[in-house]
């Protein structure tokens, strides 16, 4: 099947931002036999999108449309799907209540530019917005589907998963049955795993794709599988999936897609373990992943953001010949930061973090990137050098992913 892809956004030309989507769009739909024809970044303007419609359905039967659909007025894709499309814009209660209940969430109150976002072209089928306020918005006419979705990442990435890409199969392949199965990896990089895994995919049925999602230090593994019978296809995935756990053991730390302080936080809660953390060249970001994660003040107790030596010594207790002599980015450091918030904060548990961020401080010794690391565990502490690479906010949230995966490791 082909389709076509239109990224809507003059942030996009001009390079402001970079559009993700059609990328994502292309690897998720692959897996069913979908090929992308064109990808398209235009303008917001009226012609514009008009012109690449009508230029993408001569070429393809169906369009997928990110971006435009904010409550600004230079967010004018509704309205011009309204005019390409026909009818007239209307209000849908259900899409009302959707952005009620999200801004209740967030403790928001709407305006009357949120508001309009219930405003929909009556041509449309709305499917809700789970994750956002702009509602998805699907058009037929002739045998042809327009698809049109927000343009932030993470909402489209979302909605298109749980929604988008099992309505588009069931439309035109409305005999396939469509299953996913995501573990979450670690202790591998890209493509020591993909090596690991080698006979593995060669080995799998045609209908069933491997996909490698990496991020920071982890590795998503996603098997998407589609089949006209559903009981071949659980099958097989049961199968797949007993395989993985084979070849890995212990390096799959969750099959569910979870962040890694969501499989901490089950782990230490499972345990009836608490945390604490003292942080240094991670400025409190650990602390920041661990209380995203719902319910974390169950196990998490507090943090110290040790940023400074004095602060290290007079509120962790890390003794001033250590600092004197090995430096604040040392073993002997971050080990008595670990033990000096255990005792402070009251918790069986702790990881610590000091190190070279950047982009200044670096020396010969120790580089930008430099990152000592602790857990401690009951009266257990090890502790890790790594040197990572990338600018300042990569080296902080690369060292995050690792000493959360220490205290992981830790907990067993």
């Amino acid at each position: 099947m082909l389709y076509s892809t239109i990224v809507i956004g003059d942030e996009l030309l001009i390079g402001q931002v970079v559009d993700t989507n059609s990328g994502w769009i292309a690897r998720h739909l692959a897996p069913f036999g979908w090929e992308p024809k064109s990808a398209k970044v235009i303008a917001d303007d009226a012609q514009e999108i008009f012109r690449a419609i009508d230029e993408a359905f001569s070429q393809t039967d169906v369009v997928l449309m990110t971006g435009g659909l904010g409550p600004t007025k230079d967010d004018i894709t509704k309205a011009t799907l309204c005019r390409y499309f026909g009818g007239e814009m209307t209000l849908n209660d259900d899409v009302r209540r959707n952005v009620d209940n999200i801004f209740a969430k967030r403790g928001i109150t709407m305006n009357r530019l949120t508001a309009s976002q219930a405003m929909v072209p009556s041509s449309c089928r709305v499917i809700q917005n789970e994750v956002g306020t702009a509602p998805i918005m699907w058009f037929e006419r002739d045998g042809k589907v327009l698809v049109s979705m927000p343009g932030v990442p993470f909402e489209t990435q979302t909605m298109m998963e749980r929604a988008v890409i099992p309505q588009l199969i069931k439309h035109f392949n409305s005999d396939v049955d469509i299953e996913y199965r995501t573990f979450v990896v670690i202790d591998y990089a890209e493509s020591a795993l993909a090596e690991k895994l080698d006979k593995f995919e060669q080995d799998m049925p045609p209908y069933i794709h491997l996909a490698y999602l990496p991020k920071q230090g982890i590795i998503r593994l996603r098997l998407t599988g589609a089949h006209k019978d559903p009981q071949v296809i659980n099958a097989d995935m049961d199968r797949l999936s007993s395989q993985l756990h084979k070849i890995l053991g212990h390096s799959i730390i969750a099959d569910d897609d979870k962040p890694l302080a969501q499989i901490v936080g089950e782990r230490l809660r499972e345990l009836g373990l608490t945390l604490s953390t003292a942080e240094s060249c991670t400025g409190g970001n650990v602390a920041h992943v661990i209380t995203e994660i719902a319910g974390s003040s169950d196990y998490f107790m507090g943090s110290v953001v040790s940023y400074s030596n004095d602060v290290k010594n007079r509120v962790l207790g890390v003794d001033q010949d250590s600092l004197d002599t090995f430096g604040a980015v040392s073993q002997p450091v971050v080990e008595q930061m670990a033990n000096g918030v255990c005792a402070l904060c009251h918790t069986n548990c702790a990881v610590a973090t000091s190190g070279v961020a950047g982009p200044g401080g670096g020396t010969p010794d120790k580089p930008v990137g430099t990152v000592w690391m602790a857990a401690k565990v009951g009266d257990i502490v090890v502790s890790q050098c790594h040197h990572l690479p990338g600018d300042r906010a990569r080296v902080i949230d690369r060292a995050t992913t690792q000493v959360l995966i220490m205290l992981l490791k830790l907990l067993g």
